[in-house]
């Protein structure tokens, strides 16, 4: 199969095409090398064909198409961001950029599309109350931050909740400009699908780490942000009380979640979202804890702080991707955040 990466010189666009070629695939790759992402062009598989282009620009998405089999489109903006200024550059990479390549599929009748969305879409996680049963709290209240109450009460009576994994039937409930531009993303892909009988498989990350992560950048994640930290000699900074869960997942998985979905024969003309994470919840301070140790860096500091958009507790059921790719993480956390510690990271 000839596949077509869009982002693939990113964080998981690399790795995605490192498993595609060690799997007998050819590929190519279109990316922007945007400065946000990239200072320097990174090194990319030798054994790709690399062009340089913008999922914006009709011309060059055009090229990177000829002769396709598929497409995993990675290319985006990710991150919180810094303010809302980031609005216009968002929704230019992140949804134009999918219009312009969806265009351009139809019109080659390219039918089978990989697409990158992200935990963000679903707001906070699964929760269940004691008394009410499953409950979906609304966005937390800024004096309740404030004060240190982060955890959200049940929307119904109020009482304490019980994180759960979230599945993919939960509906969707952006919280910051990413988040609604991802769901944008998939929106367009299902509507692209639908006119096309084209299959989708929309890959709903969750807190993925590894090698090649970007360096002292807003746009990182926060395991990105903590080794940052330690290379510079502080201590990881963990915002609220720490105890935030995640679901966090190796590159490695998630690459290997992309060779899987692009394998997969998918229900044409609809999209079908998958969780791609561990299926394990741990802490932000925890593992804050385990990669500060494992560095030989300084003790994380919790600071009470927070940010807007952010949500409390959210994990990943992946009982979808293990039944419908046979897809199951194989890096453990310990495993994984140990040695990430001593990983490259991308400057």
């Amino acid at each position: 199969m000839r596949v077509l990466v869009t982002g693939g010189a990113g964080f998981i666009g690399s790795h995605i095409v490192d498993a595609l070629v060690d799997a007998g695939h050819a590929v190519r790759v279109l990316d922007a090398l945007l400065p946000a992402v990239h200072r320097t062009k990174p090194s990319v598989n030798d054994a790709a064909e690399f062009i340089t282009g913008d999922v914006t620009d009709q011309t060059a998405v055009d090229a990177a198409l000829d002769g396709v089999d598929a497409v995993c489109h990675q290319a985006a903006m990710v991150g919180l961001g810094v303010d809302l200024d980031d609005l216009p550059v968002y929704t230019t990479h992140n949804d134009l950029g999918t219009a312009v390549l969806l265009a351009a599929m139809a019109r080659r009748g390219i039918g089978r599309l990989v697409l990158a969305s992200s935990m963000v879409v679903y707001g906070e996680g699964g929760y269940r109350c004691a008394a009410d049963g499953p409950v979906r709290p609304g966005p937390r209240q800024p004096p309740d931050l404030d004060g240190g109450r982060f955890e959200p009460p049940c929307p119904c009576c109020g009482a304490p909740l019980r994180s759960t994994p979230v599945t993919e039937d939960a509906p969707l409930d952006p919280r910051s400009v990413y988040a609604a531009t991802k769901v944008a993303q998939e929106h367009l892909a299902a509507a692209w699908a639908a006119a096309t009988g084209g299959t989708v498989l929309a890959l709903r990350y969750h807190n993925v780490y590894g090698p090649r992560m970007p360096r002292d950048t807003f746009y990182a994640g926060v395991a990105s942000i903590f080794r940052s930290a330690l290379e510079r000699g502080e201590p990881p900074r963990v915002f609220e009380d720490g105890g935030q869960l995640r679901d966090f997942v190796h590159v490695h998985d998630v690459a290997r979640a992309n060779v899987a979905a692009l394998r997969h024969s998918s229900m044409p003309g609809r999209l079908v979202p998958v969780n791609v994470g561990s299926g394990q919840a741990h802490t932000i301070g925890e593992m804050a804890c385990v990669l500060s140790r494992a560095f030989g860096g300084p003790v994380p500091v919790v600071t009470g702080q927070y940010r807007a958009g952010d949500v409390r507790h959210i994990v990943a059921s992946s009982d979808r991707a293990r039944e419908l790719l046979g897809y199951q993480a194989a890096v453990s956390f310990t495993e994984g955040i140990t040695t990430f510690a001593h990983a490259p990271l991308r400057r």
